[in-house]
């Protein structure tokens, strides 16, 4: 995978690149949204706001006509773009940028000492992200914490044949495998949606979840789903030995 801040995106490389590092050593897949930080109140409004005026804009329709559409193809296809780029052939990476053009800084929310928390992980750290690559670039930078990541992996890299194919695309996970060089057992995927962790859990992958009680993404869920090693409530819980996935 290329590095954060690499001219080169993922997508453009000729081949897949086997990373032969440490076999022994965990990779963290962190999903960015509710779980390094938390954005179920003011992030999220902002993005439903600009993504239905992006709607709006693009399509010419009403307020009322964008916020169906935009909700319909989200529930139908995992990612609003999606169904605008299918059934409007709109550009996705112009679309993302409109939906997602604000600045996140005064909004973002984490947990205290996040950045230390994450040098303290040991292995070695991947953003997995549907969030657009710009808007993940400034809320890592925000929470001080770009320099854990080796790479980053946002939804404009994930095109497949042509087509968007963000989480939980089983095809999108194998290609995540297959770029880290690490076996599934040793790679985790550490997330707030559960049809993520279990798309992971179907190739092998370790799975932890970032529980967020009553957002859209997590739901009202009690105990722990049968895909999903560990449940916690905070990034910093993955270094007690409660939460410790002893078998990596």
């Amino acid at each position: 995978m290329a590095a954060i801040g690499a001219q080169v995106p993922l997508r453009c490389r000729p081949r897949p690149a086997i990373v032969r590092r440490n076999s022994q050593q965990p990779v963290w897949l962190f999903d960015l949204d509710n779980t390094l930080h938390d954005c179920s109140q003011h992030i999220f409004q902002a993005i439903d706001r600009n993504m239905t005026e992006a709607v709006m804009d693009t399509l010419q329709v009403d307020v009322d006509t964008a916020n169906y559409l935009r909700k319909r193809y989200w529930k139908k296809y995992g990612a609003t773009v999606i169904g605008m780029v299918r059934h409007h052939g709109v550009d996705s990476d112009e679309f993302l940028a409109r939906a997602h053009d604000f600045d996140p800084a005064p909004l973002v929310h984490s947990e205290a000492g996040l950045a230390k928390k994450l040098e303290l992980l040991k292995g070695r750290k991947i953003l997995l992200t549907n969030a657009p690559r710009d808007y993940a670039h400034q809320v890592l930078k925000t929470l001080r914490i770009l320099p854990h990541f080796e790479s980053l992996w946002s939804i404009n890299e994930m095109t497949l044949q042509g087509r968007i194919k963000p989480k939980p695309s089983i095809a999108l996970m194998k290609q995540v495998l297959a770029r880290v060089g690490a076996p599934a057992q040793r790679v985790v995927l550490v997330e707030d949606t559960l049809r993520n962790l279990k798309a992971a859990r179907q190739l092998g992958m370790r799975t932890v979840h970032v529980f967020h009680p009553g957002t859209p993404f997590t739901g009202l869920h009690r105990g722990r789903s049968p895909y999903v090693d560990i449940r916690i409530n905070r990034v910093g819980e993955l270094l007690t030995g409660r939460h410790a996935l002893s078998s990596l």
